[in-house]
């Protein structure tokens, strides 16, 4: 049953991320998504929750929803400066939303 799951999980992930990109710019969208799963995994790794709920959510659904190639890419394409401050930007909402989330 884990690997069905899994595979719907993925799904909906990348449909999510593809929605969220339908409706901002690149770089602002993948800021967003970013932050949101890396809320979403926080909050999952401080739970106690099963192996098989951290491959579904947390890998299946987290790792289809967020996306490092995508974010990598913007970052070169951005150039030095913007670059930069899109990775560091980035790094700040990412750690600070899953620090958030796993303290609530």
């Amino acid at each position: 049953m884990t690997p069905l799951l899994f595979v719907a999980a993925a799904a909906a992930g990348a449909i999510g991320r593809h929605l969220i990109g339908r409706v901002a710019c690149s770089w602002q969208a993948l800021l967003v998504v970013n932050t949101i799963g890396a809320a979403l995994l926080g909050w999952l790794v401080s739970r106690d929750v099963s192996a098989s709920t951290m491959t579904i959510a947390g890998t299946g659904l987290c790792g289809a929803f967020t996306t490092y190639s995508s974010f990598a890419l913007e970052a070169r394409t951005l150039g030095w400066r913007w670059g930069g401050a899109y990775v560091a930007s980035t790094l700040v909402c990412v750690t600070a939303a899953a620090s958030l989330a796993a303290t609530l």
